[in-house]
């Protein structure tokens, strides 16, 4: 199961403000680039991101589809990662006092990924969590900075 979690200095709705912003998903999200609102208004329920993945001198087009959203606690997506097939991702926001504790879950859907995935796969996902959550606070925790001061 490749669940991380990560507590982030800055309120829920901080985090939500980063979350929210489909412009941002490539600032957070490791390996992306480029991000932009393809369909609805970002993170409405079927809303799509379309970015660019690099893998080294290779460029993938790929999408995020918004599956269930509950702001400002939990945002369900499906990522597809073309060849790779499609990943759910689950991201939970909850108040730890004045901060944010978030949570990460990932598992594998459909595709080559689902097809393949266990538990070295599992631990291949929780280092990109530890690097995606890292970077999703430093991206909340320095636009909280900005507006505070």
């Amino acid at each position: 199961m490749a669940v991380r979690h990560h507590l982030i200095h800055a309120t829920p709705s901080q985090v939500w403000a980063v979350l929210g912003d489909g412009r941002r998903y490539a600032d957070w999200v490791v390996g992306t680039s480029e991000s932009r609102v393809a369909r609805g208004l970002w993170p409405e329920l079927g809303s799509v991101l379309e970015y660019t993945v690099r893998l080294g001198p290779w460029t993938v087009a790929s999408t995020t589809v918004v599956r269930r959203v509950d702001v400002p606690q939990e945002l369900e997506l499906e990522v597809d990662s073309g060849p790779l097939g499609t990943a759910r991702v689950a991201i939970e926001v909850r108040p730890w006092g004045d901060e944010a504790l978030t949570i990460v879950d990932e598992h594998p859907l459909r595709g080559i990924g689902g097809t393949l995935h266990n538990a070295a796969v599992d631990a291949l996902i929780q280092l990109r969590h530890r690097s995606m959550l890292a970077r999703l606070a430093n991206v909340v925790e320095e636009q909280a900075s900005h507006a505070q001061g």
